[in-house]
């Protein structure tokens, strides 16, 4: 098992990844476009130095993903940037054993370096499995977002 940058060789397998994630959100949202709607813009991920796209690999396979990258704050809050969190994703044949925590540990030692004080990430409140697991992190919730489809 390897933990690396990825690069824009991987793209294909992240691009296959990312349906993964769009499966495993669907029921949680109804209003996710049906066929294979993008959530990322991997091209950006993948050279942008305001983000850093990780995967674990286990023999030339990546089986989970995660990345970090920096945006502006809420002019109201006492930071300026911050970290965000996305495409946190383990294959359920991997998951239960620490991977989820060692690309967020990774991900926040990056956020560290690069001087944020601040990491956010977005959860499904019916996701109870993925709230337990980054409460394990010392992730708390922060803002509930509500939506009205007329």
């Amino acid at each position: 098992m390897k933990i690396r940058k990825a690069t824009i060789n991987d793209r294909e397998q992240l691009r296959l990844l990312e349906q993964r994630v769009v499966d495993a959100e669907r029921p949680f949202n109804s209003s996710i476009k049906s066929g294979s709607p993008i959530y990322y813009d991997l091209d950006d991920l993948l050279v942008n130095d305001n983000a850093y796209l990780l995967v674990i690999e286990v023999e030339n396979r990546i089986i989970a993903t995660g990345y970090s990258q920096i945006r502006p704050s809420k002019h109201s809050l006492s930071h300026n940037t911050h970290a965000y969190l996305g495409f946190m994703y383990v294959c359920p044949k991997f998951r239960g054993k620490g991977l989820n925590k060692a690309l967020t540990d990774k991900l926040i030692c990056w956020s560290r370096n690069k001087g944020i004080n601040a990491v956010y990430l977005d959860v499904y409140s019916d996701n109870r499995s993925a709230i337990r697991a980054y409460e394990k992190l010392g992730f708390e919730p922060s803002l509930l977002e509500m939506k009205l489809l007329l």
